[in-house]
């Protein structure tokens, strides 16, 4: 009973100094906005060094504490007051003296408390007008923020305030020692409220069924900007990567835009309880997922009224964009998906929920389907029209059964669907289960210059005729209206003998469906002509400013380079001696742009399947992440794993185990260069050989 009472006690004086703090707070907060004596201020950064002494610089850290009305300026040496000048609006934090512009962090900012701007566009080195892509301008960063060496430290900016601007800005190597799951969200920017959980230290966690009290009030209208986030000015991988890009954990009408957000362990974008009306555009998202999260813009919670448009997002482990159980629709627009799945198969646009559209996207080489819609849970009225697909390893738009719901399907869809055969298909599938077009024949001759093409589909939807390239839907002809019997047909005068068209039928109550089966064009007197491989385009996510260049020299008659490299047991690192054999394949692939490799990783057979499959993983990710850091683009690389599956030889002996632990290199997109790929050993680890 004695103990129950003092517990009892404790827990009412956490509640009470938990109460006060909050309503000191929030006094303090209104005193500072009526009183006339406390301004907002610019605060002008001249010291890289982390710390909050009383000398005669400013650091970031005070700047900070000085904004938030921790730090008061009456507190200040005259040296330090001399960096603070009175302005209008907002604090606005500056870099105009700062020489040296690398920031390393000792310990975790404070959080941003109040509507303010830290403005890394204000350093004199800044060049607005540069950009290190053709396709997006987005400058190169000055001012950096970054753990100094040794230093572990969850985020990089953490914000609890409405209007808060973030701009030009380099922040990465912000994470943790975190295994399956990390103890606290983590990421180069974190947009929440105040005390966050499960931050305990200063507020115990809510009831069970809610994690969140009333006073939990999102962060509104925090805008991103124009900074590079996970990599540093240089471009280069950073040997420690961040966690994640930005994690908008519980902010409302964020703005994400013009960042270019790389080399992140897990996604780019992630998002939590309450983020509706949020718009990320015109960012370059890419090499993000090879060590966590997958996908380079991952939705979760409530999303309603967000908009994910004129992005480039390329080179991810898994989906471009993947929705999680949201609540609310979403807008996915004219957004360029290129070279994703390069680690995972995932689709390029993963949807989950009603009412999501998805438009005007170019969707290219993507190792798995293009968009798919789940079944569970329940998710129709999801319209997928005028994008363009092309060299997808699956559907270009696949619906998924609800009898289909294993762990692959939650990935890259289940394949085409069968016609539907009865009312209860229409809850069974995504999109109402709306039935694919199909044309009433496999080919439709050309007859003095014009094409006359009809098919049958779900009545009065619209079918939208395409013609194919690189195997999926990239040009919109046409679109129809079927009548109450659902018929459909047209004439067209601009085909050529050797065409191939595909359609889609669209329902505005059920949504969009599957790709009817693709039909051809032929003449009566002429034969249908072969169609020639299509030409793949350079993996490649964005174009750098032109630079004049010499003309590279004829490449030999053939290169030779080695296969593969090899691993100790069990170990997933390289060796030096490995790193000098993969220092062969950097030269080549920089001289060479348009080659593109697979990794695929083995082990020896001491061990079960899945353990195998694993470390075979994370064998092939050790290599992956080697060329990375060399300057080789993650859209260039795939990775893969067989385990023990395809072992050298059956004898079991520890030479032939050492010959099985590796990872073998397959090149692609030779372009005319010869290669040999030859088989060496100079790097096997033999156990017990004291290699």
């Amino acid at each position: 009973m004695k103990r129950r009472l003092t517990l009892a006690i404790l827990m009412m004086a956490e509640f009470l100094s938990l109460f006060l703090s909050e309503q000191l707070i929030a006094q303090a907060q209104t005193s500072s906005e009526k009183s006339p004596s406390s301004p907002f201020l610019t605060l002008n950064v001249n010291s890289n060094r982390d710390d909050n002494l009383r000398d005669r610089e400013l650091t970031l850290r005070e700047a900070i504490l000085i904004a938030n009305g921790t730090l008061r300026t009456d507190q200040l040496t005259p040296a330090e007051l001399g960096q603070v000048v009175p302005r209008q609006g907002r604090h606005q934090i500056q870099f105009q003296n700062l020489e040296i512009p690398k920031i390393q962090l000792t310990s975790a900012l404070p959080s941003l408390l109040v509507p303010m701007a830290i403005d890394g566009t204000t350093h004199p080195a800044y060049k607005e007008e540069t950009s290190f892509a053709q396709e997006i301008s987005i400058p190169v960063p000055v001012v950096t923020i970054t753990p100094a060496a040794g230093a572990e430290i969850f985020r990089g900016l953490t914000i609890t305030s409405d209007d808060v601007l973030i701009r030009g800005l380099s922040i990465y190597g912000f994470t943790s020692r975190h295994f399956e799951t990390a103890v606290t969200p983590l990421g180069d920017i974190f947009i929440s409220h105040r005390l966050p959980p499960p931050d305990t230290t200063q507020q115990q966690q809510p009831a069970q069924d809610f994690s969140f009290y009333d006073r939990d009030r999102p962060a509104y209208r925090v805008t991103i900007e124009n900074n590079w986030l996970g990599i540093p000015p240089d471009g280069s991988m950073p040997s420690q990567p961040s966690a994640f890009g930005v994690y908008l954990f519980h902010g409302i009408e964020a703005n994400i835009r013009r960042n270019r957000i790389a080399n992140h362990e897990g996604s780019g974008i992630i998002t939590a309880v309450d983020t509706r009306d949020s718009i990320i555009q015109e960012n370059v998202i890419e090499g993000n997922g090879f060590d966590g999260m997958p996908d380079a813009i991952r939705l979760e919670g409530r999303i309603a009224g967000m908009q994910v448009r004129s992005n480039i997002i390329c080179g991810n482990a898994g989906s471009a964009v993947f929705l999680f159980k949201p609540e609310g629709a979403i807008k996915v627009q004219d957004n360029t998906v290129s070279f994703n799945a390069r680690f995972f198969r995932r689709s390029a646009i993963y949807l989950m929920g009603r009412g999501h559209i998805v438009s005007n996207n170019r969707i290219s080489n993507q190792a798995g389907s293009g968009v798919t819609v789940a079944a569970f849970p329940a998710s129709d009225r999801n319209l997928i029209r005028q994008n363009q697909f092309q060299f997808i390893e699956g559907l270009d738009i696949d619906l998924i059964s609800r009898r289909n719901v294993s762990e692959r399907d939650f990935r890259t869809g289940d394949g085409r669907n069968p016609k539907r055969d009865s009312h209860f298909r229409r809850v069974d599938t995504a999109n109402g289960a709306i039935d694919a077009p199909e044309f009433r024949a496999d080919r439709f001759n050309r007859i003095d210059g014009k094409v006359g093409i009809d098919g049958i589909a779900d009545p009065n939807t619209e079918i939208d005729l395409y013609r194919l390239r690189g195997g999926g839907l990239y040009e919109l002809l046409t679109t129809l209206k079927t009548d109450a019997k659902g018929n459909f047909s047209t004439s067209l005068n601009n085909l050529k003998v050797g065409d191939t068209l595909s359609a889609i039928a669209t329902d505005l109550e059920f949504g969009t469906s599957e790709p009817a089966r693709p039909v051809r064009i032929s003449d009566l007197n002429t034969p249908i002509p072969a169609s020639p491989p299509e030409t793949r385009s350079q993996p490649q996510c964005t174009t750098p400013p032109p630079v004049i260049v010499e003309t590279p020299p004829e490449p030999p008659a053939a290169l030779q380079l080695p296969r593969q490299v090899h691993f100790a047991l069990d170990k997933d690192f390289i060796s030096p001696i490995s790193a000098k054999i993969i220092d062969k394949f950097v030269v080549v692939l920089k001289q060479y742009p348009t080659i593109s490799v697979e990794l695929v990783g083995h082990t020896d057979p001491r061990a079960n399947d899945a353990y195998n499959l694993d470390l075979g993983l994370r064998r092939s990710r050790s290599v992956s992440n080697y060329l990375r850091r060399q300057g080789i683009g993650s859209e260039r690389i795939t990775i893969r794993t067989l385990g023990e599956r395809q072992r050298l030889t059956n004898q079991n002996n520890i030479t032939n185990y050492a010959r099985d632990r590796r990872v073998e290199f397959f090149l692609q997109n030779m372009q005319g260069v010869e290669i040999q790929l030859l088989d060496q050993q100079d790097d096997i680890q033999i156990e017990g050989k004291g290699n």
